[in-house]
């Protein structure tokens, strides 16, 4: 297939980006290149004649559609978006004006390549979605979010990632667009920017710097390794149903506080510290942030019953993959530390 990426240059987006071109894929990476876009993510596959590279921003409806129309590809996967919580709360109005208003330049590109290549029952327009639109989930470990489970976003990410989501399904319903939908929990592994939980609590731990936990550590997330999620994204885009969300999750929850001392013990065998302390006595909790979700964890039996897919990996295993290839990759961390935001408290307000 002829596949056109958005955001190929960012965590998730390059993921999908390598698999696709090691399936033979062709590949177009439309990516603004903002803070979190890197295209050294992308290098091992950027020689390829099958890949290609476009500098465009979902927020200009103009060269979107010029580019979309250009490459004419058979699918769109549309991972391109702001998605850090905190960033959310300090400047929501990018967040609006990328996950929302992006999202409907893409699609109105994407109906006008669809019909006027005459309406192929082959083209998908994939929409990547994030759990967080559910809201927060008690503590009662039998609860978990299904795709019928009612939107509830409490923080202006979730609520621009939600927005996004009803307009895919309106230009399915009323236009009568090819698409299908997934809402995936929380990811880590290899290139992940630092300003998440994972890659931070890494590079602090090295840095010998305090390794903030918000409020108690207690709030619990579903961790799902980035590669198993770009092999779920690439099984629905190709075997799942038009018209249809599915719901894919690590089936690992843990809580903030744990998956932070697993970081621990991990580094403390892996790149022991030179006082021979633990990386755990470097834990700080600081204050929580404002309207943070206590729980998210997915049911994944539609993706598992349907499609046959399921994650490969544990959170033990990830983990420790991520970590080593932090240690292994210094030269790619180092060059974005002086990048906006990196290194500080966002989304304290």
């Amino acid at each position: 297939m002829k596949l056109l990426v958005t955001g190929g240059a960012g965590f998730i987006g390059s993921a999908v980006v390598r698999l696709a071109m090691g399936q033979g894929h062709e590949v177009v990476n439309l990516d603004a290149l903002t803070y979190a876009a890197c295209l050294e993510n992308v290098a091992s596959v950027a020689d390829s004649p099958r890949y290609s590279f476009e500098q465009v921003d979902i927020r200009d409806a103009a060269a979107t559609e010029a580019c979309i129309a250009r490459h004419a590809p058979d699918a769109i996967m549309h991972l391109a978006a702001e998605s850090h919580v905190d960033r959310s709360i300090d400047g929501p109005g990018v967040f609006v004006e990328t996950n929302v208003m992006g999202t409907y330049n893409l699609l109105q590109s994407a109906r006008a390549l669809w019909e006027r290549e005459g309406r192929p029952e082959a083209f998908r327009f994939h929409h990547i979605s994030t759990d967080e639109v559910f809201g927060s989930l008690p503590s009662d470990p039998t609860a978990q979010f299904t795709e019928d489970t009612p939107y509830d976003p409490r923080s202006p990410y979730s609520a621009s990632k939600a927005s996004s989501d009803h307009l895919v399904r309106a230009w399915h319903e009323t236009f009568g667009l090819p698409v299908v939908l997934t809402n995936c929990s929380n990811n880590y592994g290899p290139y992940h920017f630092p300003e998440k939980l994972v890659p931070v609590i890494i590079l602090n731990a090295l840095a010998g710097k305090a390794l903030p936990i918000y409020g108690n550590g207690s709030n619990v997330r579903d961790w799902l390794y980035v590669e198993d999620h770009a092999d779920a994204l690439l099984t629905v885009l190709q075997t799942g149903a038009v018209g249809r969300s599915y719901n894919i999750g690590g089936e690992n929850e843990r809580s903030n506080l744990e998956l932070v001392q697993t970081l621990c013990a991990i580094l403390d065998r892996l790149s022991p510290r030179n006082d021979g302390g633990s990386y755990s006595d470097q834990i700080s909790f600081v204050a929580d942030r404002p309207g943070h979700d206590a729980r998210y964890a997915i049911n994944p039996t539609r993706i598992r019953e349907e499609l046959g897919w399921r994650p490969s990996v544990s959170v033990e295993e990830g983990l420790e993959k991520t970590v080593r290839w932090y240690l292994d990759n210094e030269d790619w961390w180092r060059a974005l530390q002086d990048r906006e935001g990196v290194g500080r408290r966002l989304g304290a307000a």
